[in-house]
């Protein structure tokens, strides 16, 4: 009788240690997806990351996720870091807003060969680095140039032949800077406006200040400044000020971040574009997820996955 007691209570107790060693395991079969994006300290990136936490929330019995950003948007190296320490944390996939469009290739690479599952938002990677490496990673995210023709061309119906402009560029070794840049200039060559310079502002607003101040010093006759993204384009507003030119030199922007809406509305700032930041990540999210879902290898993603881009102006809904 006291064997089969103890082999009752012993069964009992190995019914109980497999239950309590099942949960984990049922833990662990929830999908671990990070979000790497570049400066926190750019509205942006904040309202990005609030769409995917807004996202997880709503679909927490599927996925758990970590978001993190760099603090400043050159900062390549930290970047990098971020997703070493994210791939060591077991992550199954990564969805990546790149601070350098090259330099990210090599350390995507490492954790693609560790079996997890890369998206690329907001700034696309380099196409001949990713070919150099024999890897294939799927874009989500807007045609910048489009985006940013957009802009330069509701610009030009204010400005005549011959008119001298400067481009505010951001970090010229990504590839969504240099597609914004030729947008403006596409728009600009199309009404006969001359860009008398293109200068990195690399994103921020006391850089996008200085490119500003510096342009409009150098030609006295300028009438626009076309920044790569509202950070700069509040940098701009500020030197324009500061030179006594409000109302004589025009500003515009892209990302339609909130900072930028009273500058709108009040005619500091002519037009910018949004790009819907918040949506931009969960689109990568839920690409990575259905390719997670499905079992489908890197190599076997979709190429790319066009995101809305449009112009907001003072009369925009």
């Amino acid at each position: 009788m006291k064997f089969t007691r103890r082999a009752l209570q012993s069964a009992i107790a190995l019914t109980v240690l497999g239950a309590m060693a099942g949960t984990p395991a049922l833990a662990q079969d929830k999908p671990k997806v990070a979000l790497v994006m570049k400066s926190l300290a750019n509205e942006f990136f904040r309202t990005m990351e609030d769409g995917a936490k807004a996202h997880q929330k709503a679909h927490a019995a599927e996925y758990t996720l970590m978001a993190n950003g760099i603090k400043d948007e050159t900062d390549t190296a930290a970047q990098i870091k971020m997703v070493e320490q994210m791939v060591a944390q077991k992550i199954n996939a990564l969805v990546i807003a790149p601070a350098d469009s090259k330099a990210l290739v090599p350390v995507i690479k490492a954790a693609i060969d560790k079996g997890i599952l890369v998206v690329n938002i907001d700034n696309q990677l380099d196409a001949a680095a990713l070919q150099e490496k024999a890897i294939q990673v799927p874009f989500v995210g807007p045609d910048n140039r489009a985006g940013a023709k957009l802009v330069g061309d509701f610009l030009a119906k204010g400005l005549k032949s011959g008119d001298k402009v400067g481009i505010i560029e951001g970090v010229s070794t990504t590839f969504n800077a240099q597609q914004r840049t030729l947008g403006f200039q596409d728009a600009m060559k199309a009404a006969g406006v001359t860009v008398v310079g293109v200068q990195s502002g690399q994103w921020e607003i006391d850089k996008g200040n200085t490119v500003a101040a510096g342009m409009m010093r150098e030609h006295p006759d300028l009438k626009a400044l076309l920044a790569g993204n509202d950070s700069m384009a509040l940098g701009a507003v500020a030197a324009v000020k500061a030179a006594g030119k409000t109302g004589k030199v025009q500003v515009v922007g892209y990302d339609n971040i909130n900072a930028i809406k009273p500058m709108l509305k009040d005619g500091r700032v002519l037009a910018t574009a949004d790009q819907f930041a918040a949506k931009q990540a969960v689109f990568g999210i839920e690409t990575a997820l259905k390719a997670l879902a499905e079992k489908k290898p890197q190599s076997a993603m979709p190429a790319t996955v066009k995101t809305d881009v449009v112009l907001v102006t003072k009369d925009s809904k």
